[in-house]
């Protein structure tokens, strides 16, 4: 069982910046594929950003070139760096995990972009 703890979210205005952790349990965290999603009221869960084991990565293409998803293994930890930061990009934010067919969730983390 892999726990994902999520953290950095709250309140930011327009065009401001936050930067979102993911801490992971296990010690196999660096074979992970790790991903953001975000979930707004009313509407699905949808894919922001993941990471391979290898590094490679994918976003959504409402947020390229505003966000960036990274990882340190040393850590067991995954970022999400979101800047230029719009109303729409509010949202409960939500760390993924898989491996080898397996599939783990955070809790979520609010974020609020607002003035």
């Amino acid at each position: 069982q892999v726990q994902l703890v999520e953290s950095g979210g709250g309140l930011v205005q327009p065009g401001g910046s936050l930067r979102l952790s993911c801490a992971a349990s296990g010690s196999i965290f660096s074979l992970y594929t790790m991903g953001w999603y975000r979930q707004a009221p009313g509407k699905q869960r949808n894919l922001v950003a993941h990471i391979t084991r290898n590094r490679n990565t994918n976003y959504a293409d409402s947020v390229k070139g505003r966000f960036t998803i990274s990882r340190d293994n040393a850590k067991n930890t995954v970022y999400l760096q979101m800047n230029s930061l719009k109303p729409e990009d509010t949202a409960v934010y939500y760390c993924n995990a898989v491996w080898s067919g397996h599939e783990y969730w955070g809790q979520g983390t609010q974020v609020t972009v607002s003035s």
